[in-house]
């Protein structure tokens, strides 16, 4: 890729601008391109796998090259350390250097010059004595409320946060002032943290910086690409065969334009990157209308929304386009060397440890064994009014004694036969001389006005014996739940502080959503409410 040197100072604001969904600062973009190159930061905390969705930034860091601008990429491992600690120190300097690897290979992949950039590790300076104090003088400035609105977007809201995620958006505004630069790139999810810095850099005699937003891409199945679900992406090194499934299974309604994530990868992306002469081309039998080619975008997405190109030839041919990009960065990690550091970064779980990076000791709800159940028999305890003693379908050879505490909040006829979400790994325990193994979980909340209790639900299609998994905390076949949770350790009542449902209701542990293969666990109404 040729950067151009003569462009004017408009035109590099326009390919500098274009695609993004906000600018903050515009005003004075204009003015500096005049004086001088554009200085550009760019960071990612080195944590999961980057996956395709990455493409859309490294398009527009090659609109950034393309408009002369000066780009440092940053790979915030100290960020990602701090990310509730998941990974140890020297995991993560793993995965940082198959970060740097895979966005080096994904840059050369679409025509973008290494030499152009500059690539720095956050604790190269986030560990200094200079920025150590900065540190320490804005967190005697910012409070505690604002601290936790900039990270809003970004940070696993809880009730009871840690000092980590409310130092990660001072973090994030010193960067720009230590990478000495003139403007951050990042998602529109950033905004809040890039409004954050605006406010309190200048009161540490820091220059305010412009912020380019990009809009937030959605995956392949609809929502937000995400590295821990994983039919949501296409890996950057899944082979064709991976790629074809993915895109196969991808959420794209005929007509339909909004959340289609193979639209807006098409979009952000191929289009991007194509040269003046370059056409997007749908190849197609001659009874289904024959080939058709697009100059540009608005036209192809247009074409889409009339239903004149059906789903699975606009699949097919960014299928063609999305194995273009990743063919060379399998083959950059097809040596020995770089085949070794996939499997030292991100290595399979192994029998008795957990999959977050954490040792066997740590307490994650992934020690939790939760699954779907159905209740088959219900009755009252003979010796108890509030309580239900049920038998619930756990897909094992007998169904199992659970007591509810439920009777006065649920009619028995609404539970015989009901789906529900059963927590099956507490110790057994006789309540009023019957044996209970396990816990049916509810949304609970209790105000001046009473008690309010509503069983979780299930996704549709659930049978029973479907296992439940908290994002980003799964489990593997080598690393199963824990048989009994361990009383005196008291796992369960540390884990179940941060056990809510959200602002969607639907059942979370620090943000992170409980699902099973089928969808999301919900509550009817229920809105940041304890589960219990």
């Amino acid at each position: 890729m040729v950067i151009e040197s003569k462009l004017t100072p408009d035109v590099k604001k326009d390919l500098i601008t274009r695609n993004l969904q906000e600018v903050l600062g515009e005003d004075r973009l204009l003015n500096l391109l005049k004086e001088r190159e554009l200085k550009i930061y760019w960071g990612t905390a080195t944590t999961g796998k980057p996956h395709i969705a990455y493409f859309v930034p490294m398009s527009k860091i090659a609109d950034f090259l393309k408009a002369g601008c000066e780009v440092t990429i940053l790979f915030a491992d100290l960020h990602a350390y701090l990310d509730n600690m998941k990974a140890p120190w020297d995991l993560l300097a793993l995965r940082t250097s198959y970060y740097e690897n895979s966005i080096k290979a994904m840059l050369t992949s679409i025509g973008v010059p290494l030499d152009k950039l500059k690539f720095v590790r956050g604790s190269e300076y986030q560990l200094s004595k200079e920025y150590t104090l900065d540190v320490y003088r804005l967190s005697s400035i910012v409070t505690e409320h604002d601290a936790k609105k900039a990270g809003a977007e970004v940070v696993k809201q809880v009730e009871h946060p840690l000092l980590s995620g409310l130092l990660y958006p001072g973090l994030q505004a010193l960067d720009e002032e230590y990478l000495h630069v003139d403007a951050q790139f990042g998602g529109v999810d950033q905004r809040k943290i890039f409004t954050f810095s605006e406010k309190y850099l200048p009161q540490l005699g820091y220059a305010k910086r412009i912020h380019f937003m990009n809009p937030m891409v959605p995956g392949l199945t609809g929502s937000k690409m995400s590295s821990s679900e994983e039919d949501s992406k296409i890996d950057l090194l899944d082979p064709p065969a991976a790629v074809k499934k993915k895109l196969k299974k991808a959420f794209c309604e005929p007509g339909n334009i909004e959340n289609n994530g193979v639209l807006a990868f098409t979009k952000h992306v191929i289009f991007s990157l194509f040269k003046p002469d370059e056409k997007f081309i749908i190849q197609r039998e001659e009874a289904n209308g024959g080939n058709v080619e697009f100059q540009n975008y608005n036209d192809l997405e247009a074409y889409f929304a009339e239903e004149k190109l059906h789903p699975a030839d606009l699949k097919a041919a960014v299928e063609v386009h999305i194995n273009r990009l990743l063919e060379p960065i399998r083959k950059a990690f097809d040596s020995p060397e770089l085949k070794k550091l996939v499997a030292n970064a991100y290595p399979a779980p192994s029998k008795n440890k957990t999959n977050t990076a954490g040792g066997e000791n740590e307490i994650g709800p992934q020690k939790l064994d939760i699954r779907i159940g159905k209740i088959v028999e219900i009755s009252r305890h003979p010796d108890a009014d509030a309580l239900y003693v049920e038998k619930i379908d756990l897909g094992e050879t007998t169904p199992r004694i659970v007591v509810s505490g439920l009777v006065k909040y649920v009619p028995e006829n609404e539970m015989l036969n009901r789906l529900v979400v059963v927590l099956c790994n507490l110790k057994p325990a006789k309540m009023r001389g019957i044996e209970s193994c396990g816990m049916v979980l509810c949304a609970s909340h209790e105000d001046a006005n009473g008690k309010t209790i509503e069983v979780l639900d299930p996704p549709a299609d659930s049978s029973p014996g479907d296992r439940a998994y908290f994002e980003n905390y799964e489990n593997s076949p080598e690393s199963p739940p824990d048989t009994v949770l361990n009383p005196k350790k008291k796992i369960w009542e540390k884990l179940q502080v941060d056990f809510k449902t959200t602002s969607n209701c639907e059942a979370a542990w620090q943000g992170n959503i409980l699902v099973t293969g089928k969808g999301k666990i919900t509550c009817k109404t229920l809105k940041n409410i304890s589960i219990k």
